[in-house]
């Protein structure tokens, strides 16, 4: 299965941020939105960076709360790993965890056309395992 097939069952909604955006504003578009990271863009759509809960965290842990006040270019993760829709389930897995990391844009034709995290992920796999353990079922049952 593919990424493409998460998206489809979780929608291609995504929710970006300037990199001139405030810290604090982040954490209210995080509230707000019951998310875990913002993709950061620019003006033309292309991706500058993402910053997630835990960078957040990090940066408030080292300055306090003066930190909010700083603009998220300077706490944003700049080296962003993607994917495509055709990228398989069990590879963005792979990178997600092999990396450390709990969300991964979704790029199609250059552009950005969803996020995906590794709740989404795991849901997916989970969804998977249950549907052929049912199928097994079916299959000893019909013998």
């Amino acid at each position: 299965m593919t990424v493409a097939a998460i998206l489809s069952g979780k929608g291609h909604e995504t929710i970006t941020a300037r990199s001139d955006a405030l810290l604090g504003e982040i954490c209210e578009t995080l509230a707000k939105n019951k998310i875990g990271a913002v993709v950061v863009c620019s003006g033309d759509n292309s991706i500058e960076g993402i910053i997630s809960e835990r960078d957040i965290v990090r940066v408030i842990g080292t300055q306090g709360a003066s930190a909010l006040t700083l603009p998220v270019s300077a706490v944003m993760t700049k080296d962003v790993i993607t994917c495509s829709e055709d990228n398989s389930v069990n590879e963005v897995m792979a990178r997600m965890t092999q990396g450390r990391f709990r969300h991964m844009p979704v790029i199609k034709d250059g552009a950005l056309t969803g996020v995906i995290s590794i709740g989404d992920v795991v849901k997916f796999k989970i969804a998977q395992v249950e549907l052929e353990a049912e199928q097994m079922r079916s299959y000893i049952s019909m013998s």
